[in-house]
């Protein structure tokens, strides 16, 4: 195996598409270590689909980056709502905060939202005509989930494309500056909205927040940082859900027919979906605690790990022709919303939405068509996610 010269995730056609990139990574070794950045600094990847869900799992491996940066030099200013959240701890402080979130996403939170996720795509697509262009992403796919996931944390519908602006900036990558500057934003308004719902005694959902916080043990700060991550997380993988979906299916006429002619099908093919084109390309942060052997590879502690979602998906161990795209195929075993305690809460919420979307498009505009070739299309710039800075569509 030949380790990478030059870090393999910021290639700038690794953004356009990294898939070959993640196959010419898993053939040389599922778990290999890789240069990060301009630095010197080095991190382990993890390709594979059962390294990956391995290390999903390996309590070895710890998301609490405070500990991990403990005693180094950093130039990061992350606000605390950022810094240390559900997202970046360990048990027990983690188990604290999932205990609180969960609630938020059960079956049936969701089957009772579902009115209201039913209504916000009316009212986007309401205005749209047969031969009109759309740009799916910011008509549609952004304003969709921040509508939810704001209404389930009681912000104001005035300050909604503020926070996704901010949202935005802060899976901005390449800018550290400006990624650190979005935490504080965010971090700072929700703050605010914390402490006027708790001084005039408000009865909305964010109250609701923080009372199931303070019950399960959590301060205000901590609820703060849940409902950052909780608006982040909650709006930002789901606007490239649908988008990456949209795309796929419009890639593949035949798949986008099926699904138009019986769109009750559309549920059941989500997780191939979520397979074929994961939203979620790299996971957040992991670094080794103590000496580990993942997939053939010596981790030694005290190193970042980065688990490869994107790439555990077309890993044809797991996945046979993983780059077909096949609705009949059983791809429940996906690891697009992680694996293990730190699996997304929120994956009912985030179907829900991307499948009610998905069949208001196909339902009444079944011949919409890709306005510019696909290979013209925009991709965002981070190897976190996965997702179309625009969609444009011609509508029919």
């Amino acid at each position: 195996m030949t380790a990478p010269r030059q870090d393999p995730l910021r290639d700038p056609h690794f953004f356009t598409d990294p898939y070959p990139t993640y196959d010419r990574l898993r053939e040389g070794c599922p778990v290999q270590r890789i240069p990060t950045g301009s630095g010197g600094h080095h991190a382990y990847l993890i390709t594979g689909h059962p390294e990956a869900r391995e290390a999903f799992a390996d309590t070895r491996l710890s998301k609490d980056t405070a500990r991990f940066f403990a005693g180094r030099a950093s130039h990061r200013d992350l606000h605390p709502a950022f810094a240390r959240n559900m997202l970046a701890s360990d048990p027990p402080a983690h188990t604290r905060h999932r205990r609180v979130a969960t609630p938020l996403f059960t079956t049936g939170r969701v089957r009772k939202l579902r009115p209201y996720i039913t209504r916000v795509v009316d009212d986007l697509t309401a205005a749209w005509r047969p031969g009109a262009d759309v740009d799916l992403v910011a008509d549609l796919a952004v304003p969709l989930p921040v509508a939810v996931i704001c209404e389930l944390l009681g912000v104001p519908e005035t300050d909604r494309g503020m926070l996704a602006d901010w949202s935005h900036d802060l899976f901005d990558a390449a800018d550290t500056d400006r990624v650190d500057a979005a935490s504080h934003r965010i971090g700072d308004y929700l703050t605010g909205l914390a402490d006027r719902s708790r001084a005039g005694s408000d009865d909305g959902p964010l109250q609701s927040l923080l009372d199931d916080g303070e019950e399960g043990g959590l301060d205000r700060d901590e609820t703060v940082s849940l409902a950052a991550l909780l608006l982040v997380a909650g709006h930002e993988t789901t606007t490239h859900f649908i988008g990456n979906a949209t795309l796929a299916l419009l890639r593949h006429p035949e798949a986008y027919d099926r699904l138009r002619r019986s769109p009750d099908l559309i549920p059941g093919a989500l997780d191939e979906l979520l397979r074929y084109d994961s939203p979620v390309s790299v996971a957040t942060f992991r670094h080794s605690t103590e000496d580990l052997h993942v997939g053939g590879t010596d981790i030694p502690a005290g190193f970042p790990v980065l688990i490869a979602p994107g790439a555990a998906n077309r890993d044809p161990a797991a996945f046979p022709d993983p780059h077909r795209l096949d609705l009949d195929r059983d791809a429940a075993g996906h690891l697009s919303f992680g694996h293990g305690i730190h699996r997304c809460p929120g994956a009912p919420l985030a179907r829900a939405e991307a499948e009610i979307a998905l069949r208001a498009v196909l339902t009444r505009f079944p011949n919409t068509r890709l306005s510019v070739p696909a290979d013209h299309l925009t991709w965002r710039r981070t190897r976190l996610t996965r997702g179309l800075e625009t969609l444009p569509l011609t509508l029919a």
